[in-house]
C-alpha cells in the first residue's frame, strides 16, 4: 500500500527536509503542491533509477572513508533513498556504515562533519537537558534511541564527541535490519569530555573540549538525562553504547528495570556469541548442558557472553550454583578464580572456586594454555583483543581432545582477531566450526570452501529492539534476549551449516530479524511484561510494523 505524507513545508524548506526530499521522483503534481516547480530537472526518475545511478557512483568510490562519507551526505539529503541503496546493498555496505569503517570515521569526526545529526548533550547543558532535548527533537515522536559517552568506541577506545558516528551507525542498521523508522530514532551523545590528549591539542576538535567527567559529577548528568529521556518519550526504547565497561555494567544495571533499555556490548554481543554456539551445537547435535567453555577477556563482552550462556543454562536445567563446572573466563592475568583480589568485583562471578582450580592442577599455572590443556574445552570464545592470542599449539592441543571444537574469535577490528580463520582451519584440519566477530574471506581446505560467519549484533539488537516494542515492554530481561538467541539459530539453514555459516546471509536480515523480534515479543507477554494487546500472529505483526524505504505519495 503506497504511504501517504501531509505537510505544510514547501519549496525549500522541502529541499532541506531529508524525510520529505525525493529528489527528481517528486512527481508533476507533487511539485505544483509544494512548490518546486523549477527547483530540479524537469524529467521524473523512479527510486529504481535513482538507486542504480548512485550506486554506480558509489562503485567508483576506492577508499572506504570516501564511501562512508558519499552515503552519509545521501543520508542527510534523501533518507529513503539512502535506505534503499543501503538493503539493496546490505552485505556490502554495512562494513561502511557500521565496523569497521565507522571506526575510522569517528577517528576523523571532527574533519569530516558537515552537518549536525541527533543530540550532543554536555556537561554545559546541566539543569536544562530536558529542554535541550525537547527543543531539539520537536514533535517528532521519538520510539527509538541509541546513546553513548563515546568512551569505549570499537576497540579504538575513547572518541570523544566523533562517538556520534556510532549511534547514526547503530540507528541505520536498525532501520535496514527492523524497520525503525528513522523519523522516530535519535541518535545521543553524552559529550561529558575525553582524556584523548590529540583530541583536547587539536584546535579543530568539535566536542566539549575537557577532560572526562567522573564520579558522581558523571552519574548525576547521567541521571538527568534519563529523567528527561522518560518525561519526553515515556514508551520509547533506549539502547547505551560503547560505555566503559565498569560504567556500562553500573548503568545497565541501575537503570534496565526503571527504562526499558538494554546495552548491546554486554547483552547484545552475549546473544550473538550465544546464537553461534547454538548453531555449532545443531551440527554437532549435542546440547549446550554438555559443553566445557572457556571465554578469554573478562571485559564488557566476555561478561555479556558469559551471562548469556548461563541464562541458557539455567533453562537447560544447570543450578545457578554450578555454572562454574560449564565455564571458564580468564583475563590479562590468567583464568579467574575465586582465592584472588579482584580490581572488578563483576568478575568474582566468573571466578572458578580454587578447589575446583586445584582439581584441574591450576594451581601455579593459570594461563590459556594450561587451562586448554586441563579443563579439554569443548568450545574457546574471545574477546581480549590480542591478535595470536589463539595460536597453533593452542589449537592442536585442543583439537586433539575434542574432534569438532567450536572456536569463536569474536574481537574485532580485524586486526584484533585471537586468530583467523585460515589458521584455524589449518591447524585443525579443518575440524573446528568458526565464526568471527570480523568479516573474513572464506577458507579452502581439501576442495572445500568453507565459508565464515560474522558474529556481526545486527543479527540481535535490532530483533531485540523491534521485539520489545512490539510487546509494550516494561523491561529487558535476559531470557528474552536468550529467545533471540535461540531463534537466531533456528534461522539458519541446513544450506547455510552445510557451507560452514554459523549465522545466516546478511542479505536475509530482515526476515531473520521479524522472526527474532517475534520470540523476544512471545517472551515479554509469558514473563507479563508486555502492556499492548498481544496479536494472533506475533510474526505477521513483527512484518507489518517494519517501515520500507519506498518512496511517500504527498496529499
Amino acid at each position: 500500500m503506497t504511504k501517504t505524507i501531509s505537510t505544510t513545508a514547501r519549496g525549500q524548506d522541502v529541499l532541506r527536509n531529508p524525510l520529505l526530499y525525493k529528489g527528481t521522483a517528486f512527481s508533476p503534481a507533487e511539485r505544483r503542491l509544494l512548490g518546486l516547480s523549477g527547483l530540479m530537472p524537469s524529467e521524473q526518475n523512479t527510486q529504481d533509477q535513482q538507486a542504480i545511478r548512485f550506486y554506480e557512483k558509489l562503485e567508483q568510490t576506492p577508499e572506504p572513508i570516501d564511501k562512508y562519507r558519499s552515503l552519509m551526505a545521501l543520508q542527510d539529503r534523501n533518507e529513503h533513498l539512502y535506505y534503499r541503496v543501503l538493503t539493496d546493498h546490505l552485505y556490502e555496505l554495512m562494513p561502511i556504515v557500521y565496523t569497521p569503517t565507522v571506526g575510522l570515521a569517528t577517528q576523523r569526526f571532527s574533519a569530516v562533519f558537515e552537518r549536525g545529526r541527533g543530540i550532543w548533550i554536555t556537561p554545559e547543558h546541566r539543569g536544562r537537558i530536558g529542554e535541550v532535548m525537547a527543543s531539539a527533537v520537536g514533535d517528532r515522536d521519538i520510539q527509538l534511541a541509541v546513546v553513548t559517552d563515546n568512551e569505549s568506541i570499537l576497540g579504538i577506545g575513547d572518541q570523544g564527541a566523533g562517538g556520534m558516528a556510532i549511534s547514526i551507525g547503530k540507528l541505520a542498521l536498525y532501520t535496514a535490519g527492523a524497520g525503525i523508522d528513522p523519523a522516530r530514532t535519535l541518535p545521543i551523545s553524552l559529550d561529558v569530555g575525553t582524556n584523548n590528549r590529540d583530541l583536547l591539542q587539536n584546535d579543530l576538535y568539535l566536542g566539549w573540549p575537557r577532560e572526562r567527567l567522573t564520579g558522581t559529577d558523571y552519574d548525576s548528568l547521567v541521571e538527568e538525562f534519563v529523567e528527561a529521556f522518560q518525561s519526553l518519550f515515556p514508551d520509547a526504547l533506549l539502547q547505551w553504547e560503547d560505555f566503559r565497561k565498569d560504567n556500562a555494567l553500573a548503568i545497565m544495571e541501575r537503570y534496565r528495570q526503571r527504562l526499558l533499555s538494554f546495552n548491546d556490548d554486554i547483552q547484545g554481543t552475549g546473544a550473538v556469541a550465544l546464537a553461534g554456539l547454538f548453531s555449532a551445537l545443531r551440527i554437532k547435535k549435542e546440547n549446550l548442558r554438555d559443553q566445557r567453555i572457556v571465554i578469554l577477556g573478562a571485559g564488557a563482552a566476555g561478561l555479556g557472553i558469559a551471562r548469556q550462556i548461563e541464562a541458557a543454562l539455567l533453562l537447560e536445567g544447570v543450578k545457578s550454583d554450578q555454572m562454574y563446572q560449564h565455564i571458564a573466563a580468564l583475563d590479562s592475568q590468567g583464568l579467574l578464580v575465586d582465592d584472588q583480589n579482584f580490581r572488578d568485583e563483576y568478575k568474582r562471578d566468573l571466578a572458578w572456586p580454587g578447589k575446583f582450580a586445584t582439581k584441574h592442577g591450576l594451581v601455579e599455572d593459570r594461563s590459556l594454555e594450561a587451562l586448554v590443556a586441563a579443563y579439554k574445552p569443548t568450545v574457546l570464545i574471545g574477546t581480549s583483543g590480542q591478535p595470536g592470542a589463539f595460536h597453533e599449539s593452542l589449537v592442536r592441543t585442543m583439537t586433539g581432545n575434542v574432534s569438532q571444537p567450536v572456536i569463536l574469535p569474536m574481537s574485532n577490528p580485524t586486526a584484533n582477531s585471537e586468530a583467523t580463520p585460515e589458521d584455524l582451519v589449518r591447524w585443525s584440519d579443518g575440524q573446528a566450526l568458526i565464526a568471527t566477530g570480523s568479516p573474513f574471506a572464506p577458507v579452502t581446505h581439501n576442495g572445500r570452501t568453507i565459508e565464515i560467519g560474522q558474529g556481526n549484533n545486527v543479527f540481535v539488537f535490532p530483533a531485540i529492539g523491534l521485539g520489545a516494542l512490539l510487546a509494550g515492554a516494561s523491561e529487558i530481561t535476559d531470557t528474552m534476549i536468550t529467545q533471540a538467541s535461540r531463534a537466531l539459530a533456528g534461522q539458519i539453514t541446513e544450506a547455510e551449516l552445510a557451507r560452514g555459516l554459523l549465522y545466516p546471509d546478511v542479505s536475509r536480515l530482515r526476515d531473520v530479524t521479524a522472526h527474532c523480534a517475534a520470540a523476544v515479543a512471545e517472551q515479554a507477554f509469558a514473563e507479563g511484561l508486555a502492556s499492548n494487546k498481544k496479536p494472533e500472529s506475533m510474526l505477521d505483526a513483527a512484518f507489518a510494523a517494519m517501515w520500507t524505504p519506498d518512496y511517500p505519495e504527498f496529499v
